[in-house]
């Protein structure tokens, strides 16, 4: 039951804070708060990679940005011309195409965000998986430059694709219906709305991960953690578990960038920028690297503060100076603040002068000398006697 905590935790603010900020005046805040979950839901997937599988992965703004992406240009494409065929037929009768008159009244018909959604994530699963299979070989440094290199492609493409709107990005992305009546849009009237959405899709994300943790899947993921050799040698299969939750990293960026680029109506390429990247491992680092309460909590304030303009213009490098830290001070989050703080204690360093009371006591066996002994002495000291008579 312990597990569940942070989802049921995040659940419960899903629907108690929209009413408490507004009645506070604060509703303003929820904005930044709903973005904040969004990219704490992509933190998440590196904190599954990174924490448990033992895995660096510095390209998760990279599949932040596939998702966003995708489901952008697939949400724009108009399909009018296509209205009689079989297969618009087919996504009609689904409920997967989106149709009405745009701004200017010109009718159009388009896929709905439902299916650019699936389109999205489904390509940066497939993505994930084939950079994964040869990349994940790779350990250590080389891995991380494998990944670093994957984002830097990524946001290559996007910035030196005109159909990807270039260096401007995407914009008029269309609303994503969820459901009737409720849509993820940045509109001031669906504020609280679309705050409850995204508090639910987190809360829905740490859900996933809980249950991982405790499966087998997640005891196979802390031997592989423990070392890879050892993990073999018990039976695991680490490239398929390493692959695994790599895809799953990949997907939980993929989803939180679909749902961010619906709730702000665009998307440009600084969400594949490599400082993106860098931001998500700063996070898990300061939250714990196998700690996923922590990961969110990290996740959610960091962001909060990088969203309200805290940080200003050194906002990039806030979170390289917070990864540099934490990684001199100890890779295991907020466990390392404890060590610290016992090192620097007076009662960490006893006097050299006074003996534990362990060593200056000479312990009973040391004492006391066994019977087999006493009885060789004897004999010893009467052949002595007796060769001097």
């Amino acid at each position: 039951m312990k597990r569940f905590i942070p989802a049921i935790s995040v659940l419960a603010l899903a629907f108690m804070l929209p009413p408490l900020l507004t009645a506070l005046k604060s509703a303003h805040y929820m904005t930044q708060l709903t973005m904040s979950a969004y990219y704490a839901l992509a933190s998440l997937g590196l904190c599954a990679l990174m924490g448990y599988a033992g895995q660096i992965n510095m390209g998760q703004a990279g599949f932040f940005a596939i998702g966003g992406y995708a489901s952008a240009f697939i949400s724009k494409l108009e399909l009018s011309a296509t209205a009689g065929s079989g297969p618009a037929k087919a996504l009609d009768a689904l409920g997967l195409l989106s149709k009405g008159l745009d701004s200017y009244g010109n009718s159009y018909l388009s896929p709905s965000p439902w299916l650019s959604c699936i389109a999205a994530v489904l390509l940066a699963v497939g993505v994930s998986a084939l950079i994964g299979t040869p990349v994940l070989r790779l350990r250590g440094h080389y891995l991380a430059m494998a990944t670093l290199a994957f984002g830097i492609v990524i946001e290559k493409v996007v910035r030196g694709t005109t159909a990807l709107g270039g260096a401007d990005g995407l914009s008029s992305v269309p609303a994503f219906a969820v459901l009737p009546g409720l849509e993820i849009t940045g509109g001031r009237a669906a504020r609280a709305a679309n705050f409850t959405v995204s508090w639910v899709v987190l809360a829905a994300g740490l859900l996933l991960l809980a249950n991982l943790v405790a499966s087998r899947s997640g005891r196979a993921l802390r031997a592989l953690h423990d070392g890879e050799e050892a993990a073999d040698a018990m039976g695991v299969d680490t490239a398929r578990v390493k692959l695994k939750v790599f895809i799953l990293g990949a997907a939980f960026a993929a989803v939180a960038g679909v749902l961010l680029t619906h709730y702000n109506g665009s998307i440009g390429p600084g969400e594949a920028n490599f400082m993106k990247s860098v931001r998500y491992v700063a996070i898990v680092a300061v939250g714990g690297m196998a700690n996923i309460a922590g990961t969110l909590i990290a996740a959610l304030l960091l962001n909060f503060l990088s969203l309200r303009g805290v940080f200003g213009s050194l906002d990039d490098a806030v979170f390289g100076l917070i990864l540099i830290t934490v990684m001199l001070i100890g890779p295991s989050g907020r466990a390392a603040v404890s060590r610290l703080r016992a090192a620097l204690s007076p009662k960490a360093a006893p006097s050299a002068a006074a003996p534990s009371p362990r060593s200056a006591a000479p312990s009973p066996r040391a004492a006391a000398p066994s019977p087999g002994a006493a009885a060789g002495v004897a004999a010893r000291d009467a052949a002595r006697k007796g060769g001097a008579s």
